[in-house]
Formats: C-alpha cells, structure tokens, sequence
C-alpha cells in the first residue's frame, strides 16, 4: 500500500469537516489527512487540531490569514515530498468531490501518474450548479484545452491525484496562482514534464453547507493564466 496524503484547504468548514474526516478514514483507514486551513473564524482549525492529538493520522498546517487555494496545496505539496509519502490526493471539504473516488484514483496510480477527477469526459456530471455557472465551466475548459493544448477536458478540476515524481518535477516555488489557474498550471507543469495524465469520471455536487469561494479575480486569473503557459512554452 503507497503511503497516501489527502490534502485538503479549508475557510470555515468546520460543519464539513468534522464528517469529511470521518468517512475518509472510515472508508480508507490507511491513508493521512492534511487540513491547510487559513485561519478560519469558524474554529475549523483548532477542531482539527484537538481531532490531531487523538489520531496521528490527522495533520494540521494552519496558517494565519487567508492565503488563498492554491498557497495552501502548495503546502501541502512540500509537506507530502518532506514526509516521505508516495501519493498526494487534493479534494475540497465540502462534499462536492466524494470520498468513495480516493480508491479508484489510488488503482489508477499504478498506471498513471496524474489522476484527474473529471466532470466533463463522459458528458457534463455536475448536480447543483446554476446553468450560467455551468456553461462558465464547460466553455473555460473548452477555451483552456483549445489554447494550451491540454489533452485533457476538466483542466480546473479539484479533485486529483499525483503521484510523488511529479511533484517534484515542479518548482512549486514558481506556482502563485490560485483558484481555477492553480489547477490548469499543475496540470500543464505534469504534462509537458512528460508525465502520464489520466481523466476519471466523477460526479461534482455542488456544496450544502458553507458558502462558495468563487469570484470574478479567480476567473480573470485563469483567463490570462492559460496565454502565460501558452506562450512561456512556445519561448522555451
């Protein structure tokens, strides 16, 4: 069994986590959960904290204010390569990604070295979204693949996995985007890297508790993010 990290960046997701955390280890009793939370007012880090010192398979990276997505899987990452774990899995804590997919993504590894839960490789499996927000989506991703040249559908996508050699292939000093952007510059940094990239199907449901993190300046970053790989790769 490959020594696993479930990374995963919190804000006020203390309704979330407390059962996110529980059905992971339930389901995958082998695997180490790490919360990046920036300093939520809600107590989401000192409830992970307390859940820390009864089970060792908890960690806690909580920074001070709010830094943003992708400086938080950017610790994340360093964490996994300084302790020794093979796979690092990224996931959202409010139940829009499911639990139960880990397992299919960790068979996967075997073979690949970059698994990415898609919503769009087998049509659209996405439950809960406004139908602006969908076609948002649908066309960034469409927009992303056209201009990069990703061979992938989902590139801002959430939920992955990455083996450790891809990791560090990536200066991930030299990673500062957040949100949307975030995904489609990991995913772009593995790929011309010369890794195997895998798309799974998966079914995105939307958020019941809490409020969603989106706003116009992750759009706007990603829009411009996607010329930036595609011209600093045309330069190299």
């Amino acid at each position: 069994m490959k020594k696993s990290l479930v990374i995963i960046p919190t804000y006020n997701e203390r309704k979330n986590i407390e059962h996110l955390i529980h059905e992971i280890l339930e389901l995958y009793p082998n695997m180490n959960i790490l919360v990046v939370d920036d300093g939520s007012p809600d107590g989401t880090g000192k409830y992970v904290a307390g859940l820390g010192e009864i089970d060792k398979r908890i960690k806690l990276i909580e920074r001070e204010a709010k830094m943003g997505l992708g400086t938080a899987y950017v610790a994340g990452f360093k964490y996994m390569l300084e302790n020794g774990y093979e796979l690092a899995f990224q996931m959202d804590a409010d139940f829009s990604h499911d639990p139960k997919e880990l397992g299919t993504f960790r068979k996967l590894t075997e073979q690949y070295d970059l698994i990415i839960g898609s919503r769009y490789v087998q049509g659209v499996n996405v439950i809960n979204w406004p139908m602006k927000r969908l076609l948002l989506s649908y066309f960034a991703n469409l927009y992303t693949k056209v201009i990069t040249g990703l061979p992938i559908y989902d590139c801002t996508g959430g939920f992955k996995c990455f083996r450790r050699e891809v990791l560090a292939s990536i200066d991930l000093d030299s990673i500062k985007s957040n949100g949307y952007s975030f995904q489609i510059e990991m995913n772009y940094h593995a790929w011309k890297n010369g890794f195997k990239l895998k798309e799974t199907p998966i079914v995105f449901t939307d958020r019941v508790e809490g409020t969603s993190k989106m706003s116009k300046q992750i759009v706007y970053e990603a829009v411009f993010m996607v010329w930036k790989l595609r011209f600093g790769g045309l330069f190299k």
